[in-house]
């Protein structure tokens, strides 16, 4: 991971002040770097040694970190990691012209790899977020989204990505298909349980621990698994509460929902949810060598349980 963070600050480069400035301030407000910790993890558990490992962890981050840049301006977010948002800080043209100056050099990186494989990969991961972020925007405020809807959302916009880094792993090593495979419903799951966990702290957690607004998906419209779950087991009354706190985008009633959503069992659903993703990223790293390297990434899916922040 020190190799991967010298990458990126190399790659940070440019003789523009305020691209430098607000691309070092979204990364180095920390983060988890899972995506990257990802890919090297994956590598290792193949013994994949590939020199270009590093700057394919430094890509994802990139296109990561401006996809946090773009969502920010997207749902007006004031607080992100503990501290102002970019587009808090800079204004909104600044984070948005940051962020596609991000994809941009995540992608001269890619030809720096010279392996079609991985553009094709990481493309069409690109591609496939830009594409879940407009379906989210199209679901906001609409309280009848089933789990369904909800999942295709975060399977596109979040766990993409993350299948995107374990399956860069498999392609570097030139792993067979079915490794790669696995690699990939590694990431995918592991992506899809991080996500639903997310959204449970959203009303399960607090502002100081989360590094962000509780309420925020509330304020936002957006309709996300405790809240699916909630509107099943709520009476009449509560239920439409959470209906006009949705279609209003309103935390008027932020405390009565977040115990309508405590109380009806909904966070334990969710997170029943979510952990059926990361027996399935356990079950897929089963089929990868027995090392010290796959021992974390178990670790890793087993750990979201305890997920806090």
């Amino acid at each position: 991971m020190h190799q991967v963070d010298r990458v990126i600050n190399e790659r940070l480069t440019s003789e523009v002040p305020l691209v430098k400035e607000v691309a070092q301030y979204i990364i180095s407000a920390g983060g988890k770097r899972l995506r990257p910790a990802l890919l090297l993890l994956v590598a290792g558990a193949l013994g994949n040694r590939h020199p270009h490992r590093h700057t394919l962890a430094a890509v994802v981050e990139f296109i990561h970190t401006a996809t946090l840049l773009h969502d920010d301006v997207v749902d007006e977010s004031t607080l992100r990691r503990g501290r102002e948002t970019a587009n808090e800080r800079f204004g909104n043209a600044a984070s948005v012209l940051v962020g596609d100056f991000l994809y941009s050099r995540a992608f001269q990186m890619m030809v720096d790899v010279n392996n079609m494989r991985v553009m094709q990969v990481l493309s069409d991961a690109t591609n496939v977020i830009a594409e879940g972020e407009v379906l989210q925007l199209m679901n906001m405020h609409d309280p009848s989204l089933d789990e369904a809807a909800y999942l295709r959302v975060i399977r596109s916009k979040t766990a993409k990505l993350f299948e995107a880094s374990a399956r860069l792993a498999a392609i570097l090593h030139q792993a067979d298909p079915a490794t790669e495979a696995a690699c990939a419903t590694y990431g995918q799951a592991l992506g899809t349980a991080f996500q639903v966990i997310d959204d449970v702290l959203d009303y399960e957690g607090s502002a100081a621990e989360l590094g962000k607004n509780l309420g925020d998906d509330l304020r936002e419209g957006k309709v996300t698994l405790p809240v699916i779950c909630a509107l099943r087991r709520a009476s009449e009354a509560e239920r439409q509460m959470i209906i006009q706190a949705i279609e209003q985008g309103s935390t008027d009633h932020l405390d009565d929902i977040l115990a309508i959503v405590r109380a009806t069992g909904a966070l334990d659903a969710a997170r029943a949810s979510a952990m059926a993703e990361a027996q399935r990223a356990i079950d897929a790293a089963q089929a990868l060598p027995d090392n010290e390297y796959r021992a974390s990434l178990l670790q890793l899916a087993a750990a979201l349980q305890e997920r806090r922040s």
